[in-house]
């Protein structure tokens, strides 16, 4: 089964914006916006609005160094398998070459510590259309935490999304986490519906703002039940599972039940019984005691939806080395701890 993707580049995640050499008609900061661009038929003081980052017109006519460029910070670092560069609503201003470098500068650095950190080619100059998700696969396995984009000459680009692996420190993962945290590399591989919203949004970080940054499903008309498998984010041991139905006020699950497969094997075992559960509420629900788990399969009764699932739960001194080890090698370029 194919994993649901991750957009490592998210506000939802974390991402943001820290640099670009210009944004005179519209901010940086909208590329990692959630959600698709919206359209804006007004004009401002600038010229015409627009949902993304667009720069003016350079003059004299730009050479290929010239590019206009842009630094985003991924909310978590990761592998990225795939780069889209949306360029949606963008017509006559749309830049018809796009490229991107990434580099790894772990920890918390200054802004000047990432410009002069060594980039390495991720996407090379690559032919983009106007008005349109521009798709490019990539096959890297080295992880990185910021991205670079460039745009050849200049003009404007909606949404940058980078669709990839969740690599996070180990080192942080020493006491209970939340083991089904997109931030801790956990994704959703497979769900029985997704009618009306993403399930990843129930790993998402933070509280959810509204019904529609949480999971739903469509009414069933049958005698079955909705549910999601997540691949945690390292195996562990279960000790709490969260279920928070917050904002889900007619359409919560009358019950959840969740079950785990026992870590390399293809055994499951019962976490949580059926447990009622009762709408716009957060629900802290302890687990008994039991093996190493690399997936949980929450099963909804017999629809509905909920906002957030966080998994609590410790990882073995022998997991986090094992993870320490693969994280260490991945790293693109290296930098300060």
């Amino acid at each position: 089964m194919n994993a649901h993707p991750v957009d490592l580049a998210s506000r939802a995640l974390g991402g943001s914006v820290p640099w670009a050499t210009d944004e005179f008609f519209a901010e940086k900061e909208r590329l990692v916006q959630p959600g698709p661009a919206a359209a804006h038929p007004e004009f401002g003081p600038r010229g015409k609005v627009y949902d993304g980052w667009e720069t003016r017109r350079r003059r004299p006519r730009a050479t290929a160094a010239d590019a206009d460029r842009v630094i985003v910070r991924l909310g978590a670092s990761g592998v990225v398998e795939r780069l889209v560069v949306d360029t949606a609503h963008f017509t006559g201003n749309y830049p018809p070459l796009v490229s991107v470098d990434a580099t790894t500068v772990d920890g918390h650095p200054a802004l000047a510590d990432v410009l002069a950190a060594p980039w390495q080619p991720l996407l090379p100059p690559s032919p983009a259309a106007g008005d349109r998700e521009n798709s490019y696969p990539l096959a890297d396995p080295r992880r990185w935490t910021h991205l670079r984009l460039a745009i050849h000459p200049d003009g404007g680009v909606a949404r940058l999304r980078a669709y990839g692996r969740v690599l996070p420190d180990p080192r942080l993962l020493t006491t209970t986490v939340d083991l089904a945290a997109v931030g801790n590399g956990a994704v959703v591989e497979d769900c029985s519906d997704r009618f009306y919203s993403d399930p990843t949004h129930l790993l998402l970080p933070g509280r959810a703002r509204s019904m529609g940054e949480g999971w739903e499903t469509a009414r069933r008309r049958d005698d079955g039940h909705d549910w999601v498998l997540v691949r945690l984010g390292l195996p562990g041991t279960c000790e709490q599972v969260v279920v928070d139905t917050t904002h889900f006020l007619g359409n919560a699950p009358d019950a959840v039940e969740v079950t785990g497969r026992v870590a390399g094997t293809d055994d499951w075992v019962p976490v949580l019984p059926p447990t009622p559960v009762q709408p716009d509420q957060r629900h802290r629900l302890p687990v008994a005691a039991g093996p190493e788990l690399s997936h949980v399969r929450v099963a909804i009764h017999p629809d509905g939806g909920f906002a957030r699932l966080r998994v609590l739960g410790t990882v073995s001194a022998a997991r986090r080395r094992a993870a320490l080890t693969e994280w260490q090698t991945t790293g693109g370029t290296g930098g300060p701890a």
